[in-house]
């Protein structure tokens, strides 16, 4: 420690009760007394569970166990021994060395200092609860074991007494409570513990509890329950009991008599369970839409009741919930009314329990009643719907569709569809408070004009009708040709474009607007531009004051070529000898030509678009063939091989 930390604290005029705590700055506790607060260096040895690093403990560092004030004798030095948050203090000669053995709270490890190191540790409990470790000077252990290690605490003097019983000073209760927490050990540092401290367990479960003590003299261990226990294990200062058949909240005593003193410990065992029935009541056998339905669930047991919920449910929905009375003993019925509409015909209604145990690191519980099913009832007037164009084109298929809501119950009406006073063949859907009829109508030139679609429902002696007029109509789409089917370039070409069945044609490619007609021309002469050139031509027909659009699309196929000019096929080529090249030399027309090179003299190949080689040989006039099926065209091409260019 540095020497800013010996000495009176308070120099200022304030004192303090707490002034170092390890890893952080000191801190001060201003009790508004002028005098200096005396204050001590107390050696405290942690035992830490460190799952990250293997063979924690390997420290070996030493401290002065006691450093008083500098007016004060020398008091016997104090080992502060922290198990997690409990603690366990030994009192040894006055002045180092230091040395002292004490058990963890659960008495299944034993942590051993001396000459003021701290040296090993060991697991010396159940083997179901703790493996057994050797006392080692440098211990390495595996993955996940407990860790020592030993740092100084400061606290004031008035401390001291409570911290260290074996100390001669006045003990200061109130402050050591407010400083830990924890039991106060009885004489000698003996301390009696029980582990788990709570516990939380299923209604007839079975645990195991452990009994520890400090205590080194004359010890009787023992624990105290209402349950069925048996002893598992035991050791030096430890015994291990297995409770079973646990029907109720209860707490475990764990006492012990060290020498002429007695001291206790107790646990709080809380139990849960889950309800024995949980029934919805009858439903009637119909309900009529508007009223008010009663739902009545019934729960027996469950606990405990005040994390006990009732949920009235329609499906999933959530329609009413309830906490359950607190007394387990008695069933509990929970009521809610709903007013019932047409949506709850054929609805499931069902009643759920609810445990919520999730503050206890447990899950949510559910426990779901059988459902019912509703049955309502309804008879309104209304008239069908028809989902169907106006308009039908002779040659196609169509969907016609005849549908009605809020008929209770749908599955009882039946619903027909007819065209121009014939039954269509349709398929019936009935579905809670809907029903419906789909016909695919085949649209025949004898149709052709104005026709009657009518649907026709009928439900107990009532009969619903709907009926809507069709306009149907024939469009062909517009006829659109060229003159002649292989047009060469140069030559002339007309491109028609005629509309039938009273259509007018409104636009043709290319040919200024004018009125609508029924057929259309365009003539020009032919070029390799033309190639590929694409033609539109719409029509115009007129059904029932709705105007109609029929396209169509040609592409004009112009034959030309073959040509082979500079662009195409370069005339004169340098290449340097030893680098890679390729020829590139393409020919145009219409059908594609094929292109090949060759040497004059030995007609040696020159492949195109192919990576060579550069070599001497390769040097020549070179003579390259453009040919299709309208004829043949040739190009030279003078290829100079060079010397390559020195680095």
């Amino acid at each position: 420690m540095s020497d800013g930390l010996k000495g009176p604290v308070g120099a200022g005029g304030s004192g303090f009760d707490f002034v170092y705590l390890p890893g952080t700055e000191p801190q001060f506790t201003p009790r508004g007394d002028s005098r200096p607060r005396n204050y001590a260096l107390v050696n405290q040895l942690t035992w830490r569970h460190d799952s990250r690093r293997p063979g924690a403990f390997s420290s070996e560092r030493t401290f002065s166990s006691l450093t008083p004030s500098p007016s004060h004798t020398l008091p016997p030095t104090c080992l502060l021994l922290q198990f997690g948050n409990s603690w366990a203090m030994r009192a040894s000669e006055a002045g180092p060395p230091l040395s002292a053995r004490a058990l963890s709270p659960s008495g299944n490890t034993e942590v051993l200092v001396q000459e003021g190191k701290a040296r090993g540790f060991r697991e010396s409990g159940p083997a179901s609860t703790a493996p057994r470790y050797p006392v080692a000077s440098d211990y390495k252990g595996p993955d996940a074991v407990q860790s020592l290690s030993l740092h100084p605490v400061l606290v004031t003097r008035t401390l001291l007494p409570a911290l260290c019983p074996g100390l001669a000073m006045a003990p200061t209760l109130p402050l050591l409570l407010a400083l830990v927490a924890l039991v106060i050990p009885g004489p000698g540092g003996a301390q009696v513990s029980i582990h788990p401290i709570e516990a939380f367990l299923p209604m007839g479960a079975s645990m195991q509890v452990n009994c520890s003590s400090s205590c080194t003299e004359n010890l009787n261990l023992g624990l105290e329950t209402q349950w069925p226990k048996r002893e598992v294990e035991s050791g030096l200062r430890w015994k291990l009991f297995e409770l079973s058949d646990i029907e109720e909240d209860s707490k475990p005593l764990c006492f012990e008599t060290c020498g002429s003193i007695q001291s206790s410990a107790s646990a709080t065992i809380l139990l849960y369970s889950f309800p024995e029935r949980v029934e919805l009541g009858p439903l009637p056998t119909w309900q009529q839409v508007g009223k008010n339905l009663t739902l009545r669930c019934l729960v027996d047991g469950g606990t405990p009741r005040h994390q006990l919920s009732v949920i009235l449910l329609r499906g999933e929905e959530v329609l009413y919930r309830q906490p359950v009375d607190v007394d387990p003993k008695n069933p509990k019925e929970i009521t809610a009314t709903v007013l019932v509409n047409r949506d709850d015909h054929e609805a499931n209604f069902s009643c759920r329990t609810e445990l919520d145990l999730t503050q206890h690191g447990l899950p949510l519980f559910t426990n779901v009643s059988m459902t019912r099913q509703l049955r309502a009832f309804d008879l309104p007037v209304t008239i069908p719907k028809l989902d169907t164009p106006d308009l039908l084109e002779v040659g196609t298929k169509q969907k016609v569709l005849c549908s009605l809501e809020g008929l209770f119950p749908a599955s009882e009406a039946q619903i027909s569809l007819e065209l121009g006073g014939h039954t269509l063949t349709s398929k019936t859907t009935n579905h809670r408070d809907l029903v419906s009829a789909m016909a695919l109508v085949e649209v025949t030139a004898e149709l052709e004009g104005t026709q009657q679609l009518l649907c026709v429902l009928d439900l107990a002696d009532q009969t619903l009708r709907a009926e809507r007029i069709l306009s149907i109509y024939s469009f062909p789409a517009p006829a659109l040709t060229q003159s002649q089917p292989n047009v060469s370039e140069g030559s002339q070409v007309t491109v028609s474009c005629e509309a039938s069945g009273g259509a007018q044609v409104v636009n043709l490619t290319d040919v200024q607007s004018g009125p609508p007609s029924p057929k259309v021309q365009y003539t020009l002469t032919a070029t390799a531009q033309d190639n590929k050139r694409r033609f539109s031509c719409s029509a115009a027909l007129d059904v029932a004051g709705q105007v109609l659009f029929k396209t169509r699309t040609l592409e004009l196929q112009v034959l030309y070529g073959p040509y082979l000019n500079e662009s195409d096929c370069p005339t004169n080529l340098f290449w340097k000898v030893g680098t890679w090249e390729t020829l590139k030399c393409e020919a145009r027309g219409n059908p594609p030509p094929t292109v090949n090179c060759s040497r004059k003299g030995d007609g040696a190949l020159l492949p195109i678009r192919v990576m060579k080689s550069v070599t001497w040989a390769m040097n020549g006039t070179y003579v390259c063939h453009a040919e299709s099926s309208r004829g043949i065209v040739t190009r030279d091409v003078f290829l100079t091989t060079q010397r390559p260019t020195l680095p």
